[in-house]
């Protein structure tokens, strides 16, 4: 009764004011969230409700990843070196393959950080604080800081008329050279001269810090001739040859303790030539060496290993056949090491499946980035394609990654959370005047977004129908708020027929 008389009261007015303020607030609401997912990739309701509804009420703590099977083990260092931009182990020769692009098309491949970035590399790999004391490392030293690349291939000339100078060789190799043949017959005469000059730093070394600078400097520039050469052998489709050499510098690798022949990752140099041959037992050979807990990871190491697995099983896979009978223990392992392998990098499936056009790769790639995808699926597209079936399993396992991540910015699976230091760097190293940086791919809108668009359209249909219709929508309102709460008047009613008159005069005036 209560609520009839209070329902009676109500006029036209409040039902106009009623919807329309409704929808106002789910409006706003819906904006914001929207804002929201474009700026951090996720609902804020549902990043609230995970982030501290879900603590409360017992569950796991999402800002601590899974790191049950082992490949998480120190947030610092995974976090630093993820974010590190790293020079790319199979780089193309500038004056041999980038200068030809830029001929051909008229675009530059090179992005001036990404050159920038070259040039501090060839500065710490080729000079040294006693290169004074030469003629011809001093003229190098003042070449590898220049800009312009005629005055460096000058330079380059004018060391080489003093004496032969390895460094001199190099900077011809890679900037003059037209074809790889000329590239590779200068690295030849570079190893010349840079043996001669690592055999003498050698048996200077302990000496003083000066000659142990220069052994270092020599050891630097010996390592980078060979496996460029290598590199030169595996373009000119002497593979057998360039596996030798590579062979041969990953032992030099390991024996010597210097830093920074780590930051040329001569495996994956290795890993390429040895698929090229379809020797897959010595892939796994070396990938069992260096995909390790210790070591960083790369899309080479993690979508190689995805590879070996996948090939056991692609070429009688098949998704329906699949969903009837179960996956056996062996496609379990491929589809597992596939969404290790995308939740490292998610941007390489689409360079494989050819969804999106390749580039040339840069110079140096991020981690995780879309400059490693373009760099890896560059040179790996023709092993996949090789193996049958291998691109059909990828395909169709690849997206169930981003389902099992549902918050990649601030959760990870198997790898620590999804580095958001990658775009901006990307945009840096790729020329994204002809190329569209690839993101972390996108999720679907989640639920509250579409609640939240649904609510706002429904209320907003509501308001403007009220404000039409006011007295109509009011005998609605009215009718439909009476059954709504028919069952509270039956309650209150029974209630009142039991209890006595003046308890329930006094507990209605409360």
């Amino acid at each position: 009764m209560e609520v009839s008389m209070f329902l009676n009261t109500l006029t036209p007015k409040f039902y106009v004011a009623l919807t329309g303020t409704s929808s106002l607030i789910s409006g706003l609401i819906l904006i914001f969230e929207w804002w929201y997912f474009r700026k951090y990739g996720t609902s804020f309701i549902e990043q609230v409700s995970v982030s501290h509804l879900r603590p409360l009420l017992g569950g796991v703590d999402s800002s601590t990843p899974n790191t049950s099977n082992g490949e998480a083990n120190d947030s610092n260092r995974q976090s630093v070196s993820e974010c590190k931009v790293w020079r790319n182990p199979l780089n193309l020769f500038r004056g041999a393959e980038y200068n030809r692009y830029t001929w051909v098309t008229g675009r530059e491949p090179l992005t001036y950080y990404d050159m920038n970035l070259s040039a501090q590399d060839h500065q710490t790999f080729f000079t040294c604080d006693s290169d004074h004391l030469r003629p011809t490392d001093a003229i190098m030293q003042k070449a590898w800081r220049e800009r312009n690349p005629q005055a460096r291939i000058s330079a380059a000339h004018e060391a080489l008329e003093l004496e032969d100078c390895a460094t001199a060789f190099i900077l011809l190799a890679e900037e003059e050279a037209t074809t790889i043949m000329k590239t590779e017959r200068l690295f030849k005469q570079a190893l010349k001269a840079g043996d001669g000059c690592y055999r003498r730093s050698q048996q200077l070394q302990h000496h003083g810090a000066q000659y142990e600078a220069q052994h270092r400097r020599d050891t630097n520039v010996l390592v980078y001739i060979k496996r460029r050469l290598a590199m030169c052998s595996r373009k000119l489709g002497r593979t057998r040859e360039a596996v030798k050499m590579m062979r041969d510098l990953c032992v030099f690798q390991l024996m010597k303790e210097f830093p920074l022949l780590s930051m040329f990752n001569i495996h994956e140099n290795l890993l390429e030539s040895l698929l090229e041959l379809q020797n897959y037992a010595d892939v796994q050979a070396v990938l069992a060496k260096y995909d390790d807990i210790s070591l960083p990871k790369s899309a080479t190491i993690c979508y190689t290993a995805a590879l070996l697995k996948a090939r056991a099983v692609s070429d009688k896979f098949s998704p329906e056949a699949a969903s009837r009978r179960g996956l056996s223990t062996a496609e379990m392992n491929a589809i597992e090491a596939i969404h290790r392998a995308v939740e490292f990098n998610p941007h390489v499936p689409k360079y494989l499946l050819e969804m999106k056009s390749l580039i040339l790769p840069p110079e140096h790639i991020l981690k995780r980035g879309d400059s490693e995808a373009i760099a890896y699926a560059f040179f790996h597209l023709q092993h996949w394609k090789r193996v049958e079936g291998a691109l059909n399993l990828l395909h169709c396992t690849w997206g169930g990654t981003f389902r099992m991540i549902p918050y990649p910015l601030e959760k990870g699976h198997l790898f620590y959370p999804y580095p958001i230091c990658t775009e901006t760097a990307d945009r840096e190293l790729l020329p994204t005047v002809f190329h569209e940086v690839s993101v972390y791919p996108k999720k679907e809108l989640p639920f509250f977004i579409l609640f939240t668009a649904g609510l706002c359209s429904f209320t907003a249909m509501l308001a403007l129908l009220t404000h039409q219709f006011p007295e109509l929508m009011g005998v609605f309102a009215k009718a439909f708020l009476s059954t709504l709460f028919a069952p509270l008047n039956f309650i209150m009613e029974k209630v009142e027929s039991i209890l006595p008159s003046s308890l329930w005069h006094q507990l209605t005036r409360i």
